[in-house]
């Protein structure tokens, strides 16, 4: 069903875990359904230097989550708000079509982080 990259990325997620000094933290998807993700993005600057994140959800879920994260690692606000779906479909090298709403929850839960950052940001100012 998964291809090499998706079941590499499932068995070695980068990134995992919570981020206790987070200034940005943003949750995608349904508890009810059972797949939630919660990216968590650390800014200096302007620019994502630290990412991580926890899901509860099935190995597509874990390996989009593991791979956005990669994926913003390093880039500025504006260009991590670039990330689409599509773009961690593609760097994963494929998903199986019902497994494609895993790629938009980490592309939601990204933007939702970096909402959450700029929310505070404003509000200090």
């Amino acid at each position: 069903m998964y291809n090499e990259t998706v079941m590499k990325e499932f068995a070695s997620p980068q990134n995992v875990g919570a981020m206790p000094d987070a200034n940005g933290v943003g949750q995608a998807g349904n508890e009810s359904c059972g797949d939630v993700m919660k990216i968590y993005i650390k800014v200096v600057d302007d620019v994502i230097v630290e990412t991580s994140f926890l899901t509860f959800g099935c190995a597509a879920a874990i390996a989009t989550s593991s791979m956005a994260t990669t994926m913003i690692k390093g880039k500025t606000i504006a260009e991590a708000l670039k990330l689409t779906n599509k773009q961690v479909v593609k760097k994963l090298d494929g998903l199986p079509a019902q497994k494609i709403h895993c790629s938009v929850m980490a592309e939601e839960a990204v933007q939702a982080a970096i909402n959450d950052y700029k929310s505070k940001v404003k509000k200090s100012n």
